[in-house]
Order: structure tokens, then C-alpha cells, then sequence
């Protein structure tokens, strides 16, 4: 008896996925030739016309579905981007600067920055 036995039944999985690989190889060439639907003799794509976009000059081009919607998700983008840029700073920490900032120019230990102008005073 040897030290390490040789596994039988990975081998045989092995063998047995490989076999069944080459059948269904073999299945798949057989039936590689393409079924037409009845216009397999015509192109899926438009033939070029040279003209921009295939729209002659002076016509107006026939306007698809998904144009207003995609120009809507742009400007909505667009909207949101412009509205994240000028939000205003609500962190904790902005808050708190401004809060020891007031405190300290109430007990008169920092000074006002303009004294000019009269300050509102909550307390």
C-alpha cells in the first residue's frame, strides 16, 4: 500500500466532464449554420447616404424617443451639480467654529472683526 493513495474519483470526474465537453463541441458545430427569419438576405443598417446623420440640408430630422429623455437627464445633472455647488456649509464642525467664534467676541477676548456695523445679539 502506498503512503499516498491516488484519488480515483477526481479522475473520473475529470474524464467525464472532458468527454461530455467534446460531444457538446461536436453538437454545436453540427448546428453552426444560421437560420434565416425570412430577411437574412438584408443588412440590419442603413446604407450611407453622405450626409450628416443621413439628414439632407434644409430637412428637419425626424425626432426618436429617447432624445427628450436623455436631454432631461442632462439638464437634471446638470441642475444637481449647480445645486451641490452652491449649498451651504452645514458640517459640525463649520457650525462650531462659528459658535466659538461668537462666544469669544461676546466676552470681548476676541476682537470684533467689524466694528462698524451693529451686531445681533441673541442673548
Amino acid at each position: 500500500m502506498a503512503l499516498f493513495p491516488r484519488p480515483v474519483a477526481p479522475l473520473r470526474a475529470m474524464r467525464c466532464a472532458r468527454q461530455s465537453s467534446v460531444a457538446l463541441r461536436s453538437s454545436f458545430s453540427m448546428s453552426s449554420t444560421r437560420q434565416g427569419g425570412g430577411h437574412s438576405n438584408e443588412s440590419q443598417f442603413d446604407p450611407p447616404t453622405g450626409w450628416l446623420w443621413g439628414v439632407k440640408p434644409g430637412e428637419k430630422p425626424e425626432p426618436e424617443g429617447w432624445e427628450w429623455p436623455m436631454a432631461l437627464f442632462f439638464a437634471t445633472i446638470v441642475a444637481t451639480g449647480i445645486a451641490f455647488a452652491f449649498k451651504p456649509d452645514t458640517t459640525v464642525s463649520t457650525w462650531a467654529l462659528e459658535e466659538a467664534r461668537r462666544r469669544l467676541e461676546a466676552e470681548g477676548i476676541l476682537p470684533d472683526p467689524s466694528p462698524n456695523q451693529p451686531q445681533d445679539k441673541k442673548e
